[in-house]
C-alpha cells in the first residue's frame, strides 16, 4: 500500500499502557442524524458456543424446542452481560447458519452456486476435526459448493421472518444489543452463471440489488423492534485478500476489482436513509470447523479500493494471525469510521497474553487514531455448529480478556 502522505499520530505514551494518549473520545451517532450513544470498546462478533442438545433443537426448530432455545439465548445474554461487553448478541443460538437468507426466502436451490473456497488449517482440536471441510469436501480441497439462486428474490415466497429472533434478545437484554446478517455482497457466492439467469436476472448485480432490498426490509423491521446496531458479515472481502482466490476468479473470466467496487457501494447503500442505527461490517477470513480458514493475504490487497467506499460506522477486521498482514491498511479507512480490532482468535483455545494484545493495539494506533479503535474476538465462536476448537471455559476467558483490556486502554 502507498503510505506516502500518512499523517503521523501522537506518540506521547501513558506510563501504564504504552499507548498513544487519546484526543477526545468519540460518541457514536449511527447515521448522521441519529442520537448519540456510548462508543462500544469491547464486543464479540456474533455466535457463541452451543451444546449438542441446543444444536439439535435449532435444526428441528419445532414449537416443542422453543423453551430450550429460549433458555440458551438467555444463557448467552447472561454470559455477555456478566462479563461487561458493551454490545451483545443472542449468540446466534437459533441459527443453522450465520447466513440465513435461503432459510427465509424461497429463491434458492441446493448446490449449484460457487464451488467451495480453499479451506485450510483445520486441526484435530478438542472436539475432533470433521471428516469434511467447511465447504463439504476435505479441508484442503475446493469441492462442495453454495446454494444457487433459482427464482427472483423480489417475488419469491417468504418462509419466515429473519428479524423475529431479535425480539427475544431485546426483551431480555439489559444493555445494548446488535443483530448480525450477511452482507448483500456475500450473496454473489449464490450466483450460478449456468443456472441463475433462468431466474430472470440479466446479471449477478441485478440479483444482488434485490438481495439488498430484501435485507433493507429486514433492517427496517429490526429498527422498529428497537435495534440500533446492525452488523453485516462479508467473508467475500476477506477472500479477495487471497491471491490464489483472485487468480481463480480471473481465470473464470471475472473482474475482482469491478466486483469489489460494486459490492462496497451496494453494502453501504443498505443503510441509506436510516437514522438512529449504528452500521457495521465484519470482514471475515473464514471461520470453519476445527479452526479452518480460507484466506491468506493482508488487507493491503483491497484496502485502497474497499475501505474508502464502505460508508459504515464500524469496520470489524480479523487480525488474529500473520495471514492478515500488518496494520498499514487501516490508514485507508474513512475518517470517523471506527475499526474494531479482532485480535483474539476463536480458532484456538490458547489465551493471548495481555502484553501482546496491548502491543498490537499500540501498533494499530500508528495508522488509525486510538480514539477510533475498539477490541473484539476475531470472529464468532460457533460460525458452524460442530467441531469448534474452544470450550465454554476458553470462550469465557477470551471474552473476559477483551473486556479487561478494553477498559485498560480506553478507561472511562
Amino acid at each position: 500500500m502507498d503510505t506516502e502522505g500518512t499523517v503521523a499520530r501522537e506518540t506521547v505514551l501513558p506510563r501504564k499502557t504504552g499507548l498513544p494518549r487519546q484526543r477526545g473520545v468519540p460518541e457514536e451517532t449511527g447515521r448522521p442524524e441519529g442520537p448519540r450513544r456510548t462508543f462500544p470498546r469491547a464486543e464479540t462478533v456474533g455466535s457463541l458456543l452451543r451444546d449438542d442438545a441446543v444444536v439439535r433443537a435449532a435444526r428441528r426448530s419445532s414449537p416443542a424446542d422453543n423453551a430450550l432455545l429460549g433458555d440458551a439465548v438467555r444463557d448467552a445474554i447472561r454470559l455477555q452481560e456478566e462479563l461487561g461487553l458493551d454490545v451483545i448478541t443472542d449468540g446466534e443460538v437459533r441459527r443453522l447458519s450465520w447466513a440465513q437468507t435461503p432459510r427465509f426466502v424461497d429463491a434458492f436451490a441446493t448446490g449449484g452456486g460457487q464451488s467451495a473456497l480453499n479451506w485450510r488449517g483445520a486441526t484435530e482440536g478438542r472436539f475432533g476435526a470433521p471428516a469434511t471441510g467447511a465447504g463439504g469436501g476435505p479441508a484442503s480441497t475446493r469441492s462442495g459448493g453454495y446454494p444457487s439462486v433459482a427464482r427472483r428474490v423480489s417475488t419469491a415466497p417468504r418462509t419466515g421472518d429473519m428479524a423475529a429472533e431479535y425480539g427475544f434478545l431485546a426483551r431480555y437484554a439489559q444493555g445494548r444489543t446488535k443483530f448480525t446478517m450477511p452482507a448483500p455482497s456475500y450473496h454473489r457466492r449464490y450466483w450460478s452463471p449456468a443456472a441463475s439467469p433462468a431466474a430472470g436476472y440479466g446479471s449477478p448485480e441485478e440479483f444482488l440489488a434485490e438481495v439488498r432490498d430484501y435485507l433493507r426490509s429486514v433492517a427496517h423491521t429490526l429498527i422498529d423492534l428497537g435495534c440500533d446496531y446492525i452488523q453485516l458479515d462479508a467473508p467475500n472481502y476477506g477472500s479477495l485478500c487471497d491471491p490464489d482466490t483472485v487468480a481463480d476468479m480471473r481465470a473464470a473470466g471475472r473482474d475482482p476489482d469491478a466486483e469489489l467496487e460494486f459490492d462496497a457501494a451496494l453494502d453501504s447503500s443498505l443503510f441509506d436513509g436510516m437514522t438512529g442505527v449504528t452500521s457495521a461490517l465484519h470482514v471475515c477470513r473464514g471461520n470453519g470447523p476445527a479452526g479452518a480458514w480460507h484466506s491468506a493475504g493482508g488487507y493491503g490487497a483491497i484496502s485502497a479500493r474497499l475501505f474508502p467506499r464502505l460508508t459504515v460506522d464500524r469496520l470489524l477486521l480479523e487480525y488474529d494471525s500473520d495471514r492478515a498482514g500488518g496494520f498499514e491498511p487501516l490508514a485507508d479507512v474513512r475518517d470517523g469510521t471506527a475499526v474494531v480490532l479482532g485480535l483474539l482468535t476463536t480458532k484456538s483455545p490458547r489465551l493471548e497474553y495481555d502484553a501482546d494484545v496491548l502491543a498490537r493495539i499500540e501498533e494499530a494506533a500508528g495508522f488509525k487514531p486510538l480514539a477510533e479503535l475498539a477490541l473484539s474476538t476475531q470472529c464468532g465462536f460457533a460460525s458452524v455448529p460442530v467441531a469448534n476448537p474452544v470450550t465454554p471455559a476458553d470462550q469465557r476467558a477470551k471474552l473476559e480478556l477483551v473486556v479487561r483490556l478494553a477498559r485498560q486502554v480506553w478507561p472511562g
